[in-house]
């Protein structure tokens, strides 16, 4: 029975920079956007919302929706990722509190772009379709 992975993702900028997580994944250390799956009795928004605090410390709420990614990993796991954004007005201190975290960066977005050791072709991704400038009202997901 096919049953894809819902997950969300959050670009956070501020400044300018973005802010990624590092975690060591199969002895390889990786970076990745404050993402994780969606777990029941939550919306994807809270979702969302939790993962970002979990995984930085930082309390926000997602401001826009970017989209749906469809990905199928290496591995053959399918995914549904769906994709928020946040602005801050400034960087803020980070203090992850899910251990699978080893740290938080704010980096500029070409680097993580450019970067040899992103999680999956997701990042790089989604930092594009945040720079193409789509931003869709929160108000598009609806939970029933």
């Amino acid at each position: 029975m096919f049953k894809p992975h819902v997950t969300v993702a959050c670009i956070v900028q501020a400044e300018g920079y973005l802010l990624v997580v590092e975690e060591t994944v199969n002895g390889h250390v990786t970076w990745n956007q404050p993402a994780g799956h969606l777990e029941a009795n939550e919306t994807l928004q809270q979702a969302a919302s939790r993962e970002l605090r979990e995984e930085t410390g930082i309390q926000a709420p997602p401001q826009h929706f970017l989209g749906v990614q469809q990905w199928t990993a290496p591995d053959k796991t399918p995914f549904l990722r769906f994709l928020f954004s946040l602005d801050l007005p400034s960087r803020l201190p980070t203090a992850p509190q899910d251990s699978d975290i080893d740290c938080c960066w704010w980096l500029l977005p070409e680097d993580i772009i450019h970067a040899p050791n992103l999680r999956s072709s997701l990042v790089a991704e989604s930092i594009r379709i945040w720079q193409s400038g789509i931003r869709y009202p929160l108000s598009l997901l609806k939970a029933f």
